[in-house]
């Protein structure tokens, strides 16, 4: 259920940057920036980071979604839980596909279900659990960052 003050928003999804944020526009044709809560999907340099863009677009791109909003976060983003149809929602397909992990550091709300999907994708090694070695994202961009400095 959504906390106090959370909101609800439909719109069309008008560009897909990357597995976990996508552009949509809203009923009162507001451009929304908007990423997925609680996962996190490769960045579009790493090992599937392309597969997660293009799996999220399948669903989403040119498509009516709503968008449960969770918070806002520090690049004015809303984050939250992305309806594909009425009891499907983008950040649990992603998950499933081994296209995301569990975004445990900022997912209070579906953390044990999350971690669960991220379990079943490892177990069934599809998407980058495919593989014999992966690199989170969050370390990703940490070593970019370091090698920035």
């Amino acid at each position: 259920s959504l906390g106090l003050g959370a909101q609800q928003l439909t719109g069309r999804v008008v560009s897909v940057a990357d597995g976990d944020t996508f552009t949509m526009i809203d009923t009162a044709y507001n451009e929304v920036k908007v990423r997925l809560y609680g996962v996190d999907c490769p960045e579009k340099k790493q090992d599937f980071g392309r597969h997660a863009q293009l799996k999220a677009a399948e669903y989403i791109a040119g498509k009516e979604v709503r968008v449960d909003v969770v918070n806002v976060d520090r690049y004015g983003r809303k984050v939250g839980i992305v309806y594909v149809c009425a009891d499907s929602t983008l950040n649990e397909i992603l998950l499933l596909n081994g296209l995301a992990w569990s975004y445990d550091e900022y997912n209070k709300l579906h953390r044990e279900r999350y971690q669960a999907l991220e379990r079943q994708a490892k177990a069934a090694k599809v998407g980058l659990w495919s593989q014999p070695t992966w690199v989170a994202p969050w370390d990703y961009r940490g070593s970019k960052r370091k090698a920035q400095k």
